[in-house]
């Protein structure tokens, strides 16, 4: 019986995806030695040592800021996430979030706690309170949806659905997103355009040096006066002190967000949830699932799907045998690996090369058992960070 591959849990990861990882191959665990895969959710692991035994690493998850990916591409170990698994959960919140603004629905479930429902003028106390609380309706508003990744275009979509007018930014969207964008989303021509002309503001944009602070002093004053806000992305995407000043100009009537701000609490208008996005039973097990799909589709396959540093390469096994390789992507890569094997008499069934960036992945099926000598010869070439042996595995 082969020896089983141990897999490290840092967090809670949903029973859902983890009874995908077979007992009679992998040890999964939160305190196993010399890990060969790391699973996790929100666990930083900047600044902490990665054993060299790890070869892939799983973000139950679509963000990857807690881990170190330039220094694991340099490893050739990729990075895996969930992108898209928990983007139900985040449209349900963000629609939450836009009726929580326009309904001032916050103050509103305040303003009753503090009554005494026992007194003899409560009923007149609170009839007379809830003017207090006065807001408007969702239909005919138009929102503006920064990012149409997945969470944007189902929020389009729901947002259609209930009457709103929506107006789209995505200078990079995919082809997949723009198919399932709806045709009634009118494409606005930059972030300015849509912070200029919509009601409501929801952004769905990852955290890289051109988001950060995308939202900021230099345009937060072209909202409506009285416009919402909305940031359920990540943090970094909106300055605190913008809002804080867009707040106290009444700019902003209400800055709804998933991150809880030291600057921003407590003041009014201010919404904020306790990253939440992402916290339902079904969002968890969705992302679990996808995510430990795809590492053990990696660890036995050498398969790669929604990984963050590497291209996306799969290869239906024509061969029990199997080498996987990690490379730079750099001439004469390909014939350096070919020549290599070919010295050492093995016969190429298929190969399939991609690459991304300055990152290149290699898959080649061989009628033969590679050597450890000729592993080692593959991992000597200069570029290559990683090579693997990957027999078929034996079913079950």
């Amino acid at each position: 019986m082969a020896e089983r591959l141990p897999v490290l849990v840092l967090n809670q990861i949903a029973a859902a995806g983890l009874s995908r990882l077979p007992a009679e191959r992998y040890r999964v665990g939160k305190d196993v030695a010399d890990p060969a895969a790391i699973l996790l959710r929100s666990a930083d692991l900047h600044g902490k040592t990665i054993p060299a035994s790890v070869l892939a690493i799983g973000r139950a998850g679509a963000g990857t800021n807690n881990i170190p990916v330039d220094a694991m591409s340099a490893r050739g170990v990729p990075v895996f996430n969930a992108p898209g698994a928990n983007a139900n959960a985040v449209k349900e919140l963000v629609l939450a979030g836009l009726l929580l603004a326009a309904r001032n629905i916050a103050p509103a479930l305040q303003f009753v706690a503090t009554q005494n429902l026992a007194a003899a003028d409560a009923e007149k106390a609170i009839e007379d309170g809830k003017k207090a609380f006065a807001g408007y309706e969702l239909q005919g508003q138009t929102l503006g949806v920064i990012g149409l990744g997945k969470v944007g275009c189902l929020v389009a979509d729901a947002a259609i659905k209930l009457g709103l007018q929506v107006l789209g930014f995505d200078p990079h969207i995919t082809v997949d997103a723009a198919w399932s964008l709806p045709s009634q989303v009118r494409r606005a021509a930059s972030v300015n355009d849509v912070l200029r002309n919509a009601q409501f503001v929801t952004l769905h944009v990852p955290l890289v040096d051109s988001t950060r602070h995308l939202v900021n002093d230099a345009n937060i004053g072209l909202m409506r006066p009285g416009a919402v806000l909305l940031n359920f992305s990540r943090e970094g995407i909106v300055s605190d002190a913008a809002v804080a000043d867009a707040l106290a100009a009444q700019r902003l009537s209400h800055y709804v967000s998933d991150f809880p701000s030291p600057l921003l609490a407590g003041r009014p208008g201010v919404l904020a949830l306790p990253h939440l996005g992402a916290s339902t039973r079904e969002a968890e097990e969705n992302s679990a699932v996808m995510v430990v799909d795809q590492l053990r589709d990696y660890l036995e396959h050498g398969n790669i799907v929604n990984a963050v540093n590497f291209p996306a390469v799969s290869m239906e096994r024509e061969s029990p045998f199997r080498v996987a390789i990690a490379n730079a992507n750099v001439p004469n890569m390909l014939g350096q690996i070919s020549t290599t094997m070919a010295q050492a008499g093995l016969n190429i069934h298929n190969m399939v090369n991609k690459s991304r960036g300055e990152m290149a992945y290699t898959l080649v099926d061989v009628d033969s058992a590679p050597s450890a000598a000729v592993l080692a010869a593959l991992a000597a070439i200069a570029g290559v960070s990683s090579v693997r042996g990957l027999p078929q595995p034996v079913a079950g």
